[in-house]
């Protein structure tokens, strides 16, 4: 990806460049030094639908053509233009107290730009009201919206009732029992969006309730470990998603949406945080890294969680014990899982769990599979399934006054940057933060401080600063060159690129940045 768009926008100002997006064919020219335009030369034949899951979109060789149908697309993009449609999905919440104690997670920032349309990446921030702990999560589809979308709004609630003590989910049953409110169990800070499941959320909460039910049949006073609790919450909301699409439904949009979710996918990554003790879960190619600051001022990245594809060694052992020796050259095809999927675990992709059997006896319900976008293919050397897995990798960390932020993102952020790159820029971001607020307590307030001030922030090139770390992670992450220079028309062009372009040079990117609370955590210590 990185040396096609180097090819396509460090060109020459006056080269014309020539790209195959979706069924049409475009042309882009800068003629002036300023003014960007694609232009759609003529439309091309639709190629055959892609066996992979992920969607790939490989540069094809292409001609100009000279077609009575041309449409010229004016995209040059003012400054402040730019930074609108960057800051458009932007988010920031302060934490204050959890249960009536200094929280040790301080404020956290997001933000989301999207390649696909719809966006395939969701995310979701809530505190469980049971426990008390926040939970933080990035949820990158692929094959479609469906599974992510079902797993930002379910799997929180898995683990928190994965968390519950025996007591507590006597309560939750005894008020399914007699139909009356069950207790509260969320508060979402940033909820992952509006639901299009709000006509079959009766059938997830009978399917969470099987969930407590046995829980309570393990008699556990205290309810699972957060370690435990992760790895439950991961596999058992898996396992729901496949079961629900093959249960017999009488309602044709549950049966729909069914069918969606299980047979598009999401990798996840989740934080849960609780005082001082912080769980990373992670099944796919999302990233959490946490922002250290040692006590000679030194910064460091610490990754919290491993890429879960074909260039970790780890998965690739693992896959092989899992499945005979005869399939150890077909398992990984052209560094993807059976040559379809780049992430080795996920949930939902059925087509790389089921038997040819199941996958066949459940298509063949009637189930308009074209109308509902479904991906209808027998993978490859499919012959042991279950291929991926939805169990996650755990990691714990405890927090230290040192510890300042966490940054979980999906891979569309991770494509771009190192972790050491997004560790410099959020530290860059917090020091410039710090240092350009005028110190105005300290000096007189007149017309010549203020007109000083205002001159010194427009020689720094502030009025576009960004007030959120997110939002300057995705800028640097489409607007850097190769040298990690701030390219203003690379930034202006990879934001303009017509819709059915613009995956092909970037992905769906999701980010949060999470800081804690240092005197909080110190405190904890000190047994404040």
């Amino acid at each position: 990806m990185s040396s096609s768009v180097s090819r396509v926008f460090n060109s020459a100002r006056n080269r014309i460049a020539t790209l195959q997006g979706g069924n049409r064919l475009y042309s882009r020219s800068v003629s002036n030094g300023s003014q960007l335009k694609w232009r759609l030369l003529c439309r091309v034949p639709p190629a055959p639908k892609s066996r992979s899951v992920r969607d790939s979109f490989p540069l094809q060789k292409a001609y100009r053509h000279t077609s009575t149908e041309e449409e010229d697309f004016h995209l040059q993009l003012s400054p402040e233009q730019v930074n609108e449609v960057l800051r458009a999905g932007e988010s920031a919440h302060k934490i204050d107290l959890v249960s009536g104690v200094p929280s040790s997670v301080l404020r956290f920032e997001s933000n989301q730009l999207a390649a696909n349309s719809p966006v395939e990446d969701r995310q979701g921030v809530a505190s469980c009201l049971q426990t008390n702990g926040l939970m933080f999560g990035i949820f990158d589809g692929h094959g479609g919206h469906a599974c992510a979308q079902a797993v930002s709004e379910r799997l929180f609630y898995y683990m928190a009732v994965s968390l519950m003590s025996h007591q507590t989910l006597e309560q939750m049953e005894e008020a399914m029992e007699n139909m009356k409110p069950l207790l509260p169990i969320l508060q979402w800070l940033k909820h992952p969006g509006d639901s299009i499941y709000k006509d079959v959320t009766s059938v997830h909460l009978d399917h969470l309730r099987v969930y407590w039910q046995e829980l309570l049949d393990l008699h556990m006073e205290m309810g699972l470990s957060i370690e435990e609790a992760l790895m439950h919450s991961f596999q058992r909301l898996d396992s729901d998603i496949s079961l629900e699409v093959q249960a017999p439904l009488e309602d044709e949009v549950t049966k729909n949406l069914s069918l969606q979710v299980a047979f598009s996918g999401a990798t996840a990554c989740m934080a849960h945080i609780n005082g001082v003790h912080l769980h990373v879960a992670n099944a796919g190619d999302c990233r959490v890294i946490l922002g250290v600051q040692e006590d000679n001022g030194r910064w460091t990245c610490l990754p919290l969680t491993s890429d879960h594809n074909a260039w970790n060694q780890a998965e690739l052992s693992r896959l092989k014990r899992e499945h005979p020796e005869s399939e150890d050259r077909t398992l990984i095809i052209d560094d993807r899982l059976l040559g379809v999927l780049i992430p080795c675990r996920a949930f939902g992709d059925v087509q790389l769990k089921w038997s040819k059997e199941l996958q066949r006896s459940v298509l063949q319900r009637g189930f308009d599979t074209e109308a509902l976008n479904i991906y209808q293919f027998t993978p490859p050397y499919c012959y042991t399934p279950p291929y991926l897995t939805a169990k996650p990798e755990v990691t714990y960390h405890r927090l230290r006054p040192q510890d300042k932020f966490l940054v979980l993102a999906s891979d569309g952020l991770w494509d771009m940057l190192g972790n050491e790159d997004v560790m410099r820029l959020v530290v860059g971001h917090l020091s410039k933060a710090d240092h350009h607020k005028p110190d105005l307590a300290q000096r007189p307030t007149n017309l010549g401080l203020m007109q000083s001030l205002l001159l010194q922030r427009k020689a720094n090139g502030l009025h576009t600063a960004d007030q959120n770390a997110a939002t300057h992670l995705i800028r640097h992450a489409i607007g850097s060159n190769e040298y990690g220079e701030m390219e203003p028309e690379r930034l202006a062009a990879m934001l303009t690129l017509p819709e059915d372009l613009a995956r092909m040079y970037r992905d769906d990117i999701t980010v949060t940045v999470v800081y804690f609370n240092s005197d909080s955590i110190d405190a904890y210590y000190k047994g404040g």
